[in-house]
């Protein structure tokens, strides 16, 4: 199984949900190009990212599983348009949809907020709007940060969370999306509604997709109650052929 972590700061996203797979398929997981100990060069995009994906998926032996959350999500969705895979989880893929999308601006927001030297601002309005749907500010979004694990550390990728919401705002869900295999898609109740219409909208566009709800949990619904989640996966690949539990 591949894990594809989103716009975290790197591959120990999955750490607590490392545990609950570990012992069940040999996983791999890989930073996202400036992450963790990944390299990064000037030129970026989407395809890029996809690129990246496909690599790592392409060193595996055989067919693997892979598992995206939110950027990585979407990293898996194209992905596996083109490299041969025996399944696809994707947890809220970053697809932005409708008048949401046509309205997209928080790339351009948070330039302003960089360009005026509010490094830490643009990265807590990123957080607000992708994290909380908007609902959260001021005071009370502090409050949440100084409880999260990974701020303040998160700011020092701010640069590559602007350039990633401005692929992401570009980015156009195809009409139909064929994988060659089948997919899961996985949504929060809690999560900001352009996310659960993102994954929606994923759901009918991938060709065999179903869709898991998961009530009380929001974007960060894997690290909230991995159990959980891992178990509606676990459900999922027991209908895959060849993805059996290995125990």
């Amino acid at each position: 199984m591949v894990l594809l972590h989103g716009d975290s700061i790197g591959k120990e996203y999955w750490d607590a949900v490392i545990p609950h797979l570990e012992g069940d398929y040999e996983l791999t997981v890989s930073d996202r190009r400036g992450r963790g100990r990944s390299g990064d060069s000037e030129a970026y995009s989407l395809q890029r990212e996809v690129e990246d994906a496909r690599a790592v998926i392409r060193s595996v032996d055989g067919k693997p599983v892979v598992f995206g959350h939110s950027f990585g999500g979407l990293q898996a969705i194209e992905a596996a348009r083109e490299v041969p895979v025996s399944a696809v989880v994707a947890y809220e893929p970053a697809i932005l949809v409708g008048e949401y999308r046509e309205e997209a601006d928080l790339a351009s927001r948070m330039q302003e907020r960089l360009d005026a030297g509010d490094r830490e601002g643009a990265m807590k309005h990123h957080v607000a709007e992708v994290i909380h749907g908007g609902s959260l500010s001021g005071d009370a979004l502090d409050a949440w940060l100084e409880e999260w694990p990974v701020w303040p550390e998160y700011v020092r990728f701010v640069e590559n969370s602007v350039r990633m919401n401005r692929a992401l705002e570009n980015y156009e869900l195809p009409e139909t999306a064929e994988l060659d295999a089948p997919a899961l898609m996985l949504t929060g109740t809690e999560s900001p509604s352009h996310l659960r219409d993102g994954v929606r909208a994923a759901n009918e566009t991938v060709v065999d997709s179903r869709l898991v709800e998961f009530d009380g949990l929001s974007h960060m619904g894997p690290n909230e109650d991995p159990d959980r989640v891992v178990d509606a996966v676990r459900s999922f690949l027991e209908t895959v052929d060849g993805q059996q539990p290995s125990t």
